[in-house]
């Protein structure tokens, strides 16, 4: 099978392409917009250099779908936060480039990453199944473009022309060569990765409950619903619920109870005062999300979690304790000299085009 991957070199990028080399017989094609070295697990792979935020890039995506079975739509900004305008050309545009793209080439299967961020906010702890509403978490960024990358997969599947469309919508997706990415995406570059390692004291709403899956459990899934030509939506993830006491746990911190509103108020004050990356709509989502009911997976994927939440969030945590990184642009070690020599080069993060 020839399979296309867009943001082949990310977090579920790399873990994709480890278990797709593990099944062998694939041919699979990389696209991407900063190339990785070609060392596993980016090795036997024909790379594609496209921006999808770009329209001028458009042919060049035609051209490295061409001949493709299947198509597995990764590729996902989640910084610099204070230019949604690029992020939302990035991750709604993009969507909307790569099914025009698919369509161009002929592309029978699309899969498509989405996120349980694009679920409509929780009543209760109660499980959702993939029927729950996808209208997305109105104050989060990250979520309205999920959401809003789901309504062209509708109006897609309501053309009822185009390609088989599988959805798999994943909680949060770790792993231990994650670990520099994430700190990049949520603490400022100066601030060593070291001082996770020391945390006395854990400040969060004893009420967060989120799921979360292992980067490989996830490329499992992805793979059997390239394998099975899966259509319709998936929840993925493992139990049990990650909670605010896990967190503090993994961290080996003292957790104390602070309501949510004042989580959110001091990562509001903190991301307009530019001191820190993370937006007050992360936090909103993190209370927001509902749980996931993942039957459908595994009844009709036969997929399973390897590895429990708690495990993935041990890992992830550990990741980014230990500096935890791969060897493509997007999972590269994080270093507080190499933040400031970035940051003498391109300026801020808040004004970048890419971060």
């Amino acid at each position: 099978m020839r399979i296309a991957v867009t943001g082949a070199s990310g977090n579920v990028g790399s873990a994709l392409l480890r278990r797709l080399a593990e099944r062998g017989g694939h041919d699979v094609v990389g696209v991407v917009r900063r190339r990785p070295l070609e060392v596993d697990p980016f090795a036997a792979v024909e790379w594609h250099t496209v921006d999808l935020s770009r329209g001028r890039d458009e042919p060049a995506l035609v051209a490295a779908f061409a001949g493709a079975d299947a198509v597995v739509h990764l590729a996902w900004g989640f910084q610099p936060t204070h230019r949604e305008d690029y992020l939302a050309e990035l991750g709604v545009g993009g969507t909307r480039r790569v099914i025009e793209a698919a369509l161009a080439a002929g592309v029978p299967h699309l899969v498509h990453m989405s996120s349980v961020g694009a679920y409509s906010p929780k009543q209760d702890d109660v499980p959702v199944d993939e029927s729950w509403p996808t209208h997305g978490v109105p104050t989060s960024m990250y979520s309205r473009h999920k959401a809003e990358a789901e309504r062209l997969l509708d109006r897609l599947e309501s053309d009822g022309a185009g390609p088989v469309i599988t959805r798999l919508r994943p909680g949060i997706v770790g792993q231990s060569s994650a670990g520099s990415a994430l700190l990049r995406y949520g603490l400022p570059g100066i601030v060593p990765r070291s001082l996770l390692s020391h945390v006395p004291v854990l400040p969060l709403d004893r009420g967060l409950a989120i799921p979360m899956v292992h980067a490989d459990d996830l490329a499992e899934a992805t793979v059997l619903a390239l394998e099975s030509v899966a259509p319709g939506a998936f929840n993925v993830a493992a139990a049990p619920t990650v909670t605010a006491d896990d967190i503090a746990r993994a961290l080996d911190a003292r957790m104390v109870h602070v309501p949510a509103a004042a989580v959110r108020a001091a990562v509001s004050m903190s991301w307009h005062a530019r001191l820190q990356p993370l937006d007050a709509g992360w936090i909103d989502l993190a209370y927001a999300v509902p749980l996931m009911d993942t039957s459908r997976a595994t009844s009709e994927l036969g997929w399973s979690a390897a590895k429990d939440a708690t495990q993935v969030l041990t890992e992830t945590v550990r990741g980014m304790q230990d500096g935890g990184s791969d060897l493509s642009e997007v999972l590269r070690p994080r270093t507080v000299a190499g933040a400031i020599r970035r940051f003498l080069r391109d300026g801020p993060v808040s004004r970048r085009r890419h971060a």
